[in-house]
């Protein structure tokens, strides 16, 4: 999951223009909710959005869920606006900003220094709110290194798929498939690829873009199991009926949870005093080491975060 230990598996994106989704959102069970200020937003609407948002925010119930808002970019007329209403009229309500099109480090800088002085302000935890980074062009995805240990507010990096696939003149109007002509291997593997490396490399989550054909859940469902495969956290969801396919595909499937829980129970009772202090061992027809035992951890750190049981249990030797 990351160090912070949120659940991304599913972030739901829902319009602040829209009274009727910012309710609706709060039954669903989606990991994450976002509450959008930016391109679901008309300008005309953005205004009157903000203070849906607060409303949403204060006087919702969204218990269980991470709590998001996404403000609009640094090259509008909006973001310091967004910034300030959100947090001062529902900051003790409020998990983590998430800013679009992030291009560089002064990007996320700004808006720690921001929340810094709002927070200060209004008596609230200093670095209580959290920033996630989305990374929608190629100059965003350059200095993905950098943005990553920009602020320790930072806790995830976010593929924006269609501005990106702008961005670099991509021959697609399809966002998340593959672009027609390209017919050997994988076009968005460098780009998953990248932002992975660079999560990880500072112990942030990774969340993957939306999939915009919302009643293809076959389609997402196989777009989106290509990041879960890469060891992505999460994906964005448009639509109700991409939640559940989102949170079974960002999650172990119970035989892989078992099998991690067996690996960590075997290969702490084999290397105690107990088992021999042994450092390689068998569990059945597979060794274990120290290395099993990470990877095992990984899968049984995400098992427990989707509140799994697991159904099998380790009984050391007689």
């Amino acid at each position: 999951m990351g160090a912070l230990g949120r659940p991304r598996r599913s972030c739901l994106a829902v319009p602040g223009s829209s009274t009727k989704m910012l309710g609706k959102a709060q039954g669903l069970a989606a990991d994450q909710v976002f509450l959008d200020l930016e391109d679901s937003v008309a300008p005309l609407a953005k205004a009157d959005a903000r203070k849906n948002i607060v409303a949403a925010l204060t006087e919702g119930d969204w218990a269980g869920k991470t709590r998001v808002v996404r403000v609009n970019d640094l090259t509008t007329p909006w973001t310091y606006r967004d910034v300030i209403d959100i947090v001062e009229g529902a900051g003790t309500h409020l998990d983590a900003i998430m800013l679009p099109k992030v291009q560089t480090v002064a990007h996320v800088q700004w808006l720690d220094l921001l929340l810094t002085q709002i927070e200060k302000t209004l008596g609230l935890p200093v670095g209580g709110i959290g920033i996630e980074a989305q990374i929608e062009n190629a100059r965003g995805l350059v200095n993905v290194d950098d943005i990553a240990g920009a602020s320790p507010r930072v806790e995830t990096i976010i593929f924006g798929p269609a501005d990106f696939m702008a961005s670099i003149n991509m021959k697609s109007l399809v966002v998340g498939e593959q672009p027609p002509g390209y017919d050997v291997g994988d076009a968005y593997h460098y780009i998953l690829s990248r932002l992975l490396m660079a999560a990880r490399a500072h112990d942030l989550q990774v969340i993957d873009g939306p999939y915009l054909q919302i009643r293809d859940v076959d389609g997402f469902r196989r777009v989106a199991g290509r990041s879960a495969a890469l060891g992505y956290d999460g994906k964005w969801v448009l639509h109700p009926g991409q939640i559940d396919a989102a949170n079974e595909l960002f999650s172990p499937d119970q035989g892989d949870y078992d099998h991690a829980e067996l690996i960590l129970d075997a290969y702490d009772y084999y290397t105690s005093e107990a088992g021999g202090r042994l450092g390689a061992v068998m569990l059945g027809d597979e060794m274990i080491d120290e290395a099993s035992r990470k990877m095992a951890l990984v899968i049984a750190g995400k098992g427990r975060a989707a509140g799994m049981t697991r159904t099998t249990s380790f009984t050391p030797p007689a």
